[in-house]
């Protein structure tokens, strides 16, 4: 039997408490402290630093063929831009990657679909995924040379392939790690076919398809640039890598510096401004991360 026999709480009161004697609860940031948290601001001075110990060391070596300084390297950047070189080499280079990254996510988004309607199609993706996917694309070079021969054709082939299995298995992972809750409540409001998969499944998994994407960015440019390093040649027209081999064969170091910044520079501005608009404008938007 339950006991209901319970004694009264005694009653007390207490005095409210003025909140200047509390202390300083919150108060605004000094603007050195907004200057010192701010992301840009301290990306700004690890690159300010960096630069400052490639100089230090470079003039300490004082051996141009093997380190040349950052000023040397910077003024040979600004000349090859201005006379054009730089930029066409670069131009060509992105208009490769362009080609191979888009048919890469194409075809990835097509084996993508089939895994997902059926169980036969993720098996079928898992499998080529773990036979290809640590298959390094520069190794594939030699057959794409015997294939689609010198030329623009085989870059773009080894592009596809370093991009494709990454954003597959992401993109895959994304989607069947969707909570059924939310795939139950998509349906509960009577969403089909591609409404379902654009309203429901994408905003869910598209954390881990931005992932893929990145993955597959970051393996298709290092593979192009490898490419071209080897076989970079296209109706006498090389891009990046082939910028940085031809400056290798005439002991420009300062010029092999040269493209490997610009190469630094493509990536960061890839990473820090596309990515991170994408980002903020689905990810962050819709609440799927912090």
């Amino acid at each position: 039997m339950q006991n209901t026999n319970t004694s009264a709480r005694p009653e007390f009161e207490i005095e409210p408490v003025d909140s200047g004697s509390i202390g300083e609860v919150e108060r605004p940031l000094s603007l050195f402290e907004r200057i010192a948290t701010n992301e840009t601001v301290q990306r700004f001075a690890i690159l300010v630093v960096l630069i400052l110990v490639w100089e230090l060391y470079a003039r300490w070596l004082n051996n141009s063929l093997l380190f040349p300084t950052f000023t040397d390297t910077i003024g040979t950047f600004f000349r090859d831009i201005k006379n054009g070189v730089l930029i066409n080499r670069t131009i060509t280079s992105m208009r490769t990657l362009v080609i191979g990254y888009a048919f890469g996510l194409a075809i990835a988004a097509v084996f993508t679909t089939f895994a997902v309607a059926s169980g036969l199609g993720t098996r079928i993706l898992s499998t080529l995924t773990a036979m290809f996917n640590p298959l390094p694309a520069i190794a594939l070079l030699p057959l794409a040379l015997i294939w689609f021969g010198l030329g623009t054709p085989s870059l773009v082939f080894v592009i596809i392939h370093s991009v494709l299995w990454a954003v597959a298995l992401n993109t895959l992972s994304g989607f069947r790690a969707v909570p059924e809750t939310l795939r139950m409540g998509g349906r509960n409001v009577g969403l089909k076919g591609a409404r379902y998969v654009g309203l429901i499944l994408i905003p869910a998994a598209f954390p881990s398809i931005l992932a893929g994407l990145k993955i597959g960015w970051a393996f298709a440019w290092r593979t192009l640039v490898a490419a071209e390093l080897v076989f970079g040649v296209s109706s006498r027209s090389g891009g990046i890598g082939w910028y940085i081999f031809e400056a290798r064969n005439e002991l420009d170091t300062a010029t092999v510096f040269s493209g490997l910044l610009t190469v630094i520079l493509i990536g960061l501005f890839v990473e820090s401004v596309i990515f991170r608009a994408i980002e903020a404008r689905t990810v962050n938007l819709w609440g799927m991360q912090t």
